[in-house]
């Protein structure tokens, strides 16, 4: 046995089954690894460039509200309404999907306070099938609205998604009424609804409730937009410009009020609450 043999037999090694395989994470936009425990203490943003990573619903919840938040009930809708079937059955992939997340959908909602403003928070999560829109997130954003009226307080809505949900069909495309409807509702009350757009967020959610508040947040570099920029393209055909359908650009022309850091999202929720709700109707 040679004298490197010996020495290297000799080092203590950790068995590979100890070696915890989540201490890292890469960010998707300058590649940096960041220990797991500074991205999560950042708010799940890259604390080297400022990239806001998606995540999730609780998450959010627990980031926004102050603790002692109530979830509201999950609502109850037809789980294959059209029987659609492509290479599985949607409530396979509904039923997929409930396995791999914390709610029953992709819109949940609850109620709380914001640094004390009263509200009603509904977060959409991209991770239940691209936070696409069907008529579970109609009937769940719905319900936000009605219980913002009962709680005489503002509804806060943070949006996440691909768009309808296909397996839905018109389904899907009547929410977009739906939600219209039920922000007509809040407002003749006198109530603020305030839209935090996250990444992405495109689509029929675009198209309706996502560009219906009274004040339109954008996290930044979130994508936003209606049609895939390869559609708009190939439609107009013209190059489109730099950072099209970014938060950023958006903010730039008018289409959104503010860009907002995720670690300063609390206090601006808290202002315009403050600011916005009607003190004869609080």
């Amino acid at each position: 046995m040679s004298w490197i043999t010996k020495v290297r037999n000799s080092l203590a090694t950790l068995n590979k089954r100890e070696t915890p395989d989540n201490l890292w994470i890469k960010c998707p936009s300058c590649e940096e690894m960041v220990f797991t425990r500074e991205w999560e203490a950042n708010l799940s943003v890259c604390p080297r460039c400022g990239h806001h990573g998606r995540i999730g619903a609780q998450a959010r919840f627990e980031q926004v509200l102050d603790p002692g938040f109530a979830m509201l009930p999950a609502v109850t809708v037809p789980e294959n309404p059209l029987n659609f079937r492509d290479s599985k059955k949607y409530s396979d992939r509904i039923r997929a999907a409930r396995a791999a997340n914390p709610f029953p959908d992709a819109l949940a909602a609850a109620q709380g306070s914001i640094e004390g403003q009263p509200a009603v928070v509904g977060v959409q999560d991209f991770a239940f099938m691209g936070g696409s829109m069907g008529m579970a997130v109609g009937e769940a954003f719905v319900a936000a609205a009605e219980r913002a009226i009962a709680a005489r307080c503002g509804l806060v809505m943070f949006t996440a998604a691909g768009g309808a949900r296909m397996q839905e069909g018109i389904l899907s495309l009547m929410q977009m009424p739906k939600t219209t409807v039920a922000l007509r509702r809040l407002s003749r009350a006198g109530l603020p609804y305030i839209v935090v757009l996250t990444d992405p967020t495109t689509g029929g959610v675009t198209a309706s409730y996502a560009m219906l508040g009274d004040v339109q947040i954008a996290e930044p570099g979130a994508l936003i937009g209606f049609a895939g920029q390869r559609v708009i393209r190939d439609t107009i055909r013209e190059k489109l410009p730099e950072g099209f359908q970014r938060a950023e650009y958006l903010h730039a022309h008018g289409m959104v009020d503010q860009v907002v850091a995720r670690p300063e999202l609390r206090a601006t929720l808290s202002r315009l609450l403050d600011y916005l709700t009607r003190k004869d109707v609080a």
